[in-house]
């Protein structure tokens, strides 16, 4: 999953293909000490709703995902390692993850696993974000504990936490799709906001320096920048990444 912790120029979900074990240490700290909140902080006078933010950020991903057609499945992506079919394979894995999550399942690992898109790969993408959609919608969502394996082996996290893991990935996912597409997100303003404070938070430095990290190290950006262009930054994606380019150092 990306938890928030993945790089988009990285390698895998903005948490998944892992952070290494000094990374995951690092932010299970962060987390014990209270440092990362359990959603991202509201801006003065403006209210978070970390699940209405992470419905935008997945429906969002609906839009770009259903625009891919037969030919562009094998599409390069800003995730070095994955095509098009690759990263929304990793995309709808995740959405069964945090599902399962979200009812309370802790067994399952299989679940976690990417998806198989099989001949249909853009109605595989919307069951299992549709899955998503729903298992957050349920009542007391915000009450509950969410297992996350990948990110903690053992204990669990509140699903505030949870759910801006989720969020952040979904806007970072989204970018990276729609940047193999050839075209751009329209996420609210609101909801760019809040993934530049989550962004922020991730740790940055060495721990993003060794093989495996889940992003990779922040790249500069203009402090006037756009906020998408500086959350991707901060997470180590490229904000003018195209297919055509395809940096070499490039990770996802």
């Amino acid at each position: 999953m990306p938890h928030p912790y993945e790089s988009g120029a990285g390698t895998g979900s903005v948490l998944r293909g892992g952070p290494n074990a000094h990374f995951k240490r690092e932010l299970d700290e962060l987390i014990d000490r209270q440092l990362l909140p359990c959603e991202p902080p509201a801006a003065e006078g403006h209210p978070m709703d970390i699940v209405e933010l992470d419905r935008i950020a997945v429906r969002e991903s609906l839009r770009i995902v259903s625009a891919a057609r037969a030919a562009d499945w094998d599409r390069p992506t800003p995730c070095r390692e994955w095509t098009l079919r690759g990263l929304v394979s990793h995309m709808a894995g995740q959405h069964r993850g945090f599902a399962a999550a979200a009812r309370g399942e802790r067994a399952d690992l299989e679940v976690w696993q990417d998806a198989a898109l099989g001949a249909s790969p853009g109605e595989v993408y919307r069951a299992s974000a549709q899955d998503a959609l729903d298992a957050f919608g349920e009542p007391g969502l915000l009450q509950r504990e969410f297992w996350l394996p990948e990110i903690r082996p053992t204990g669990s996290f509140p699903a505030g936490t949870a759910v801006g893991f989720h969020f952040i990935d979904y806007v970072v996912h989204s970018w990276d799709a729609a940047a193999a597409l050839g075209r751009t997100v329209d996420f609210p303003e609101n909801v760019l906001e809040a993934a530049l404070r989550v962004a922020a938070q991730v740790p940055d430095g060495e721990s993003r320096q060794t093989p495996g990290t889940a992003f990779a190290p922040s790249l500069p950006v203009a402090a006037d920048a756009p906020l998408l262009d500086r959350t991707l930054a901060l997470l180590g994606r490229d904000p003018g990444w195209a297919p055509a380019r395809r940096p070499a150092e490039q990770r996802r």
